[in-house]
């Protein structure tokens, strides 16, 4: 261990204890006490505030405001910080007085030159995520606690839109964010068996006595990328169908961006994508929207979609001749 490494790890055990001896440092590095004086001597010289106490009692100690800092961040890691803050922010991170404290501390233990350099990297990034839907932070702390603690939670959950709502118990293995919403995977007692459940759904949660124990090796995000819908999306869900949609490579991508698609996407190829999508958004809302595009958009499937926009078409038609013939006749 070079003596830098040595310094190091001498300055974490001081932020780790209350107060630690040279002995005990001595003996926790291997090294003789005459050689603990030393880095201690050093690191003060470098400005490290320790304090040192004589006696029975004593040891060193370092001054609290030294403690907080947040050490060993250069300029480029507190920009990505700074950066990464934004996009948690935007995509409803629960936590997010705590991480406003770290980023606080980041620019209270910055120099003059720093904090210039650090604001001008913050405001020359915007993150619009569009979260959507009404603060759910408190039950996502909430989850992620017991998901921590291996606590059951049981909820009331609002199945589809505006659907009935049912009382599950749920052992959360994890959280995931998914194009800008939150969902917790666990196991559902009620259907004994892993599900996923978009948490703006969930009207309460509360933690409850019973304990689980997570399976080993068990990835919420491997599940939720196989299953990809929250529970009752599945593939015999008929409140779901999936939506097939052939094109040029920039009209696939521009609906792929779209509002109405982008939360469906389960599949996406060059000029072909695949959604997966509430049965009544797809009758009442997507046949509007592809006439927007044109011939750069062919539905592979459903039939029914195909139909339901020459439907839309049929009324759309008369409904525009009326309005030529009122504007050519005034």
């Amino acid at each position: 261990m070079s003596k830098a490494d040595k310094m190091l790890s001498i300055l974490w055990q001081l932020r780790a204890r209350q107060r630690v001896t040279a002995k005990q440092l001595a003996e926790s590095l291997e090294i003789h006490v005459r050689s603990v004086y030393r880095y201690i001597d050093a690191l003060c010289a470098s400005g490290v505030p320790i304090v040192a106490e004589a006696g029975p009692n004593g040891g060193y100690t370092l001054l609290p405001t030294f403690r907080e800092s947040p050490l060993f961040f250069d300029l480029e890691e507190q920009k990505a910080l700074v950066h990464a803050a934004a996009f948690a922010r935007e995509n409803g991170y629960p936590f997010g007085e705590a991480l406003d404290r770290a980023i606080g501390k980041l620019k209270r233990y910055a120099n003059e030159e720093q904090q210039e350099t650090l604001a001008r990297h913050a405001a020359g990034l915007d993150v619009i995520a569009g979260a959507g839907g009404e603060d759910i932070g408190e039950m996502l702390q909430r989850i992620e606690t017991a998901v921590a603690d291996s606590r059951t939670i049981r909820i009331v959950y609002v199945k589809g839109y505006a659907g009935p709502t049912e009382t599950r118990d749920v052992d959360p293995y994890g959280l995931v964010v998914w194009r800008s919403r939150w969902y917790v995977v666990g196991y559902c007692r009620l259907r004994q068996a892993v599900r996923s459940f978009r948490t703006d759904r969930i009207q309460s949660c509360e933690t409850t006595e019973d304990g689980f124990v997570r399976p080993a090796d068990f990835s919420a995000r491997e599940f939720f990328m196989k299953f990809l819908l929250p529970e009752g999306g599945g593939p015999d869900d008929e409140s779901f169908v999936t939506v097939r949609l052939r094109g040029t490579a920039r009209a696939i991508d521009d609906v792929c961006l779209h509002w109405l698609f982008s939360q469906s996407l389960a599949e996406r190829t060059g000029k072909e994508a695949v959604f997966r999508m509430d049965a009544q958004w797809v009758r009442h809302y997507v046949p509007y929207t592809l006439i927007a595009y044109g011939t750069s958009i062919a539905v592979v499937e459903p039939l029914s979609l195909v139909e339901d926009v020459f439907s839309v078409l049929d009324r759309l038609r008369p409904h525009y001749e009326n309005m030529r013939g009122d504007l050519a006749g005034r």
